[in-house]
């Protein structure tokens, strides 16, 4: 009796260990594209839950991620020679995302992991894992990639937002992040991770996707299932609008 009693007893106390459950939703799970689109905002929020499906009862962090689709890219690094600025080493990365976009809950990324796991898990723009083509200096790597860091949060396509996620009664959590009208098309993953103690304890992943529709949607289908005539056509009409260029100012 006493075995089953204690037996019943540690279940029960496992059960209260374990890890809690995130339940993440988006805002908008399509972007459309249209002409004039200027931009538009994505609320991730959500709730973790223990797995009794109460609230999880503890303190905990959150740090969301948006991500865009990767994309390979080569960076080429400017050089001035003498009064001419010219093209010196370059380097290519097989993957990149072309939009990375990172909240927390709190101050600093430091403060609640290790550099190992925020490196694991990517969190923040100083951890962000690119895949260099070809054998590459570790220095001239980091170069690079803070390179292309600066240049795409300069095109408001990388940001960070410390402090930017919102957690009510350790229940409910919400960020909002902005995307610019310069975003590239695909499917985007909204990350958010659950992290207490210097740990990440629980995941989830949603999917928002960002895509043109109307005359832009016909352009694009065009240019990828028609490329010759496609084109064709762009020079053809660069050529006509030369030439009227040309008309109308001889008409002055």
């Amino acid at each position: 009796m006493i075995r089953v009693f204690l037996i019943i007893l540690c279940f029960f106390a496992l059960s209260a260990q374990r890890d809690p459950i995130l339940v993440p939703e988006v805002s908008q799970h399509e972007v459309q594209v249209r002409q004039g689109f200027t931009g538009t905002e994505l609320i991730l929020f959500g709730a973790i839950l223990d797995p009794s499906g109460q609230r999880a009862g503890r303190k905990y962090d959150i740090v969301v991620i948006l991500k865009g689709p990767s994309e390979p890219i080569r960076l080429r690094e400017k050089e001035r020679i003498g009064p001419i600025w010219m093209n010196a080493e370059s380097t290519a990365f097989r993957s990149a995302p072309s939009f990375f976009a990172v909240a927390s809950s709190s101050a600093r990324i430091a403060d609640i992991v290790d550099e190992r796991t925020a490196a694991i898990y990517e969190l923040g723009l100083d951890y962000i894992q690119l895949s260099p083509s070809g054998t590459i200096d570790p220095e001239e790597q980091a170069r690079f990639t803070a390179g292309l860091v600066d240049l795409r949060e300069r095109q408001g396509l990388y940001k960070e937002s410390m402090e930017g996620v919102r957690i009510s009664e350790q229940v409910l959590y919400q960020a909002r992040i902005s995307l610019p009208s310069n975003v590239q098309t695909g499917t985007y993953t909204a990350e958010t991770f659950a992290i207490t103690r210097g740990r990440v304890i629980a995941s989830a992943i949603a999917e928002v996707e960002v895509k043109k529709v109307g005359f832009e949607r016909f352009v694009e289908l065009f240019s990828q299932q028609q490329e010759f005539w496609y084109g064709l056509l762009a020079v053809s009409l660069s050529i006509f609008m030369g030439w009227v260029a040309g008309r109308l100012f001889a008409l002055i």
